[in-house]
């Protein structure tokens, strides 16, 4: 059973606890508080768990030449590429105004540490878990320094391979033991022949002490709730009011609706998986009484024959007789009355054939 532990207060990941729905709000809030706002409040309504942001530093996740490329996209906010990411980065100020407007609404909130100062400020205003977005899985001075904050962890695995991913467990694992790992392919949007869902099963093997989980880009929610189905204990979509907006992630996100199916799928897969004990459930008497099969006599049976299977038969019988996949048990048998052809072959008719027990 993969560890469980609790990734918020009062809420805990893994084992048979429900799926923790991520909303990735992202930067598609397009640089506006209100619209952010929004986002967060259509997360909650639509039944998602947490709404995230991502935070940056931009001095400390870009060096200067990245920040002054020139930045030509029709998903471009500014000339530069450094004028673009200012336009979509929220101050300290909103993040914490964004922060108290996420508990008014009553959803948890959090971001995604796009460089260490960026964990830093995060850190200082409480959030209460880390996302390590894939671009910061395999920098493991980053993943170390924030392991030890001692606050649960959410790692994507986006572009890694299963040897840096053992890698990333271990660092993380010195010094964390409440974290998951969540299989992604960073691809926007993302083909269904690039999602390989069957890395969750393997990451199950992997690391079987703590729960594994699903970020994904794909179109529509199929992909997610099946990784639901394989197990997955987190899911993060990222989310848009308006997939016809600029910018590069609207078109991978889910509107509203579509959110509130996933939730509302992930919800019915949930209870459908059940439990792994296979046996006859009281929902399946009504039908087991109407189409059951039970044993009946093929030909007229005399009192005192000794049982043989060519004298047996199997039917949907009135009464019910004895059950069907108990038939070679009644073999060398003694009936201990007559019984007629066609009539059902009921445990009192049978020496030591008890009604709740098998002959």
């Amino acid at each position: 059973m993969p560890l469980v532990f609790e990734l918020c207060p009062g809420r805990m990941v893994g084992g048979d606890h429900p799926c923790f729905i991520i909303a990735e709000i992202g930067q598609n809030h397009q640089g506006d508080i209100e619209i952010a706002k929004k986002m967060i409040k259509m997360a909650k309504d639509c039944g998602a768990d947490c709404a995230k942001f991502q935070k940056s530093e931009l001095e400390y996740k870009f060096n200067k030449r990245a920040l002054e490329r020139p930045y030509t996209s029709k998903h471009s906010w500014g000339k530069t590429y450094g004028e673009h990411k200012r336009h979509l980065e929220f101050s300290h100020e909103q993040y914490r105004e964004l922060q108290k407007y996420a508990e008014k609404v009553g959803i948890i909130f959090t971001a995604s540490g796009m460089d260490e100062m960026a964990v830093e400020f995060l850190h200082e205003i409480n959030v209460p878990f880390f996302k390590v977005g894939s671009g910061d899985t395999n920098n493991f001075p980053y993943l170390e320094k924030t392991a030890k904050k001692g606050r649960p962890m959410v790692v994507s695995s986006g572009m890694q391979s299963m040897e840096t991913m053992r890698q990333v467990y271990k660092t993380v694992k010195a010094h964390n033991e409440n974290f998951a790992i969540l299989q992604c392919t960073s691809a926007y949007p993302l083909e269904p022949e690039h999602v390989n869902l069957r890395v969750i099963t393997e990451y199950q093997k992997e690391f079987p002490d703590i729960p594994i989980g699903y970020s994904g880009h794909e179109s529509g929610i199929n992909i997610s709730v099946a990784a639901v189905a394989l197990g997955a204990k987190i899911i993060e979509r990222h989310v848009t009011l308006d997939k016809t907006w600029k910018g590069s992630d609207h078109s991978a996100s889910l509107e509203p609706s579509e959110l509130s199916e996933l939730v509302h799928s992930i919800r019915l897969v949930e209870r459908a998986l059940g439990n792994s004990l296979k046996q006859m459930l009281p929902c399946e008497k009504p039908c087991h009484d109407k189409l059951g099969k039970s044993v009946v006599a093929k030909v007229k049976i005399p009192k005192g024959t000794v049982l043989t299977l060519d004298m047996l038969a199997v039917k949907v019988a009135e009464p019910i007789g004895v059950k069907a996949e108990d038939i070679f048990q009644l073999v060398g048998k003694t009936v201990m009355k007559d019984v007629e052809e066609d009539e059902s072959v009921t445990p009192d008719l049978v020496e030591n054939c008890r009604k709740k027990a098998k002959c």
